[in-house]
């Protein structure tokens, strides 16, 4: 209000300059505004005073009422004071009736009495009176010894009421203290039960985390002798490495291909450009079609061929490759095999036939019972296929292990042909469970080994010992390879779980992350948003307020000219 007053102020002081009437009517009209608006805050000054007027008068009428109130409570208290003072009033003045009309009684006794003496001239008055006096003041003793005990007793009894109300209040506040302290009792009792349950929740997740220490304990020592045998296998570890020669040479080759592609179709292109310029007008350069198919076709047929070539070797390489695991495989075994070998060649020199045949025929009876083959072992004819080639290798390094076999010529030849001959004729085992409850059933089949050889002899033609002494070597020989193999593959399979398992757990880091990233980066554009639109508002919120006021000064201008056409 007060921009616009100087506002219009400023315009009428322009106008003032020229002597018009129009000019002396505002200035006469703004003169009669400001007087009005003094009057205005002389009037909304004394509204002001009036309201405070009013408000101090509320607050003493406030206080009196209180005072009043205060007043009523006495006078109440004096009124009833008044009744019972009234009312002992009315008591006395009963009691002092029945005085004066026992008064009255006796002195018309008394006369009576006189009025007999005198006649009679008999017992004088006072005689008389005395006893009668005696009992008066008696009887006034014990009617005042009455008023006083009832005025105890109405004491008494306003007292015990008062200690009632006291005791009921008590009783109150012990009956909600008792109900509050149930409540809380109920509530403690939930809590335990809650507390024993996140006991056994918390013994169960103890129980679970030491299974689970413990099963990491037992993975981490595999890995341990997983990494011990890896690096124990020395051989294996040469052999990789002419492998990775070989695969590096194939890639070398592969490129060396490639290369000669890219040469290739470069020398195609060139040829196939010579070729069009040769017959190419100036005008229509244009390639024949058959020529430019045939050209196509045979490069087409080259790259297949190429492609062809690059996927044989590829596929070269993979079987390479698994050849190689089983190979290594079949080493491991041999050399778990060939530890046992000091054992068979002195049993070979000193042991009579019928305990090998008890123990061998132990062993199949044991191994009946188990029908299935274990599926991590390898069968002798794929094995035997793909190792006859190294056989003069394999030998030539197992024979420096063992000191003895050098004595014992006998033994190695009876090992060689042990170690590869068929498994047909020995029942499968499939582990070491099998092998301890072979050691646990040698004693339980002593009796019946007689018969079992016998029947053994008729099916397979067991008559001599060294038949006895090859069968014995074999079982024990893939007993071994069965352990070393299953141990190999499981221990193997729990790796690549755990690798598995590693590369989930990457994975899935790694996705987190990215919506991480994609969410901050919603969020940063959000916020610029956000600023954009703020900054939108607020200059929208500017430019009406800047309309707003010159609305505001056009509608008092021309309410001003309409006052002024007015008049």
């Amino acid at each position: 209000m007060a921009g616009v007053e100087e506002f219009v102020s400023e315009d009428v002081s322009l106008l003032s300059l020229h002597p018009d009437p129009v000019v002396l009517e505002l200035n006469k009209l703004q003169n009669q505004l400001k007087e009005k608006e003094r009057e205005l805050g002389m009037a909304q000054t004394e509204i002001r005073a009036l309201k405070a007027t009013e408000v101090l008068k509320d607050k003493a009428v406030e206080e009196l009422g209180s005072e009043v109130a205060r007043l009523e409570e006495k006078l109440r208290s004096c009124e009833n004071h008044l009744e019972q003072k009234n009312l002992d009033i009315k008591k006395l003045t009963d009691e002092k009736k029945e005085a004066l009309a026992g008064q009255y009684a006796a002195e018309a006794t008394l006369r009576r009495v006189y009025a007999d003496q005198k006649d009679d001239d008999s017992v004088p008055i006072e005689l008389v009176i005395a006893p009668l006096e005696a009992q008066i003041k008696i009887l006034k003793n014990e009617v005042a010894t009455l008023q006083e005990d009832k005025r105890a007793l109405e004491r008494l009894t306003k007292s015990k009421e008062a200690a009632l109300l006291e005791a009921e209040r008590i009783l109150r506040s012990a009956l909600e203290r008792a109900l509050i302290v149930e409540e809380v009792q109920n509530q403690n009792f939930e809590l335990r039960r809650q507390i024993e349950i996140c006991q056994e929740e918390n013994k169960i997740l103890d129980k679970a985390n030491r299974q689970k220490v413990l099963e990491v304990e037992k993975l981490s020592q595999t890995i341990k002798d997983l990494e011990e045998a890896i690096l124990a296998g020395g051989a294996a570890a040469n052999t990789i490495r002419d492998y990775k020669r070989q695969i590096s040479e194939l890639n070398d080759e592969k490129r060396t291909l490639e290369r000669e592609l890219a040469r290739i179709k470069v020398s195609a292109s060139r040829m196939a450009s010579v070729v069009a310029n040769e017959w190419k007008d100036e005008n229509d350069k244009v390639m024949p079609v058959k020529q430019w198919l045939e050209e196509r076709r045979i490069l087409q047929a080259e790259m297949q061929k190429l492609k062809d070539k690059l996927a044989i070797s590829e596929r070269t390489a993979k079987a390479e490759a698994q050849v190689k695991e089983k190979l290594k495989l079949r080493l491991k075994t041999l050399e778990d095999g060939l530890k046992h070998v000091p054992t068979f060649s002195m049993n070979v020199n000193g042991s009579p036939k019928s305990e090998k045949s008890s123990n061998f025929f132990g062993i199949l009876s044991s191994n009946t019972k188990m029908k299935k083959r274990s599926t991590s072992q390898p069968r002798a004819s794929t094995v035997t296929k793909s190792s006859e080639k190294q056989n003069s290798g394999t030998v030539a390094e197992m024979k420096p292990i063992n000191s003895l076999n050098k004595k014992n010529s006998s033994g190695e030849s009876l090992l060689k042909k042990s170690l590869w001959a068929p498994r047909k004729k020995v029942v499968d085992s499939s582990g070491k469970e099998n092998a301890e409850m072979n050691k646990n059933a040698r004693d339980d089949h002593d009796l019946c080994n007689s018969e079992e050889i016998r029947e053994m002899g008729n099916v397979k033609g067991v008559t001599g010992s060294n038949k006895e002494m090859k069968s014995l070597e074999i079982a024990s020989v893939e007993c071994d390879d069965m352990v070393s193999g299953f141990l190999y593959d499981r221990l193997q399979k729990e790796v690549i779980n755990l690798r598995k398992s590693c590369d989930t757990k990457d994975y899935t880091l790694n996705s987190k992350d990215d919506e991480i990233k994609m969410l901050m980066k919603k969020i940063e554009t959000l916020n610029r948003a956000i600023e954009v639109e703020s900054k939108k508002m607020k200059r929208e919120a500017a430019i009406r307020e800047k309309d707003s006021t010159l609305i505001k000064v056009d509608e008092k201008i021309r309410n001003i000219k309409r006052s002024v056409n007015a008049s």
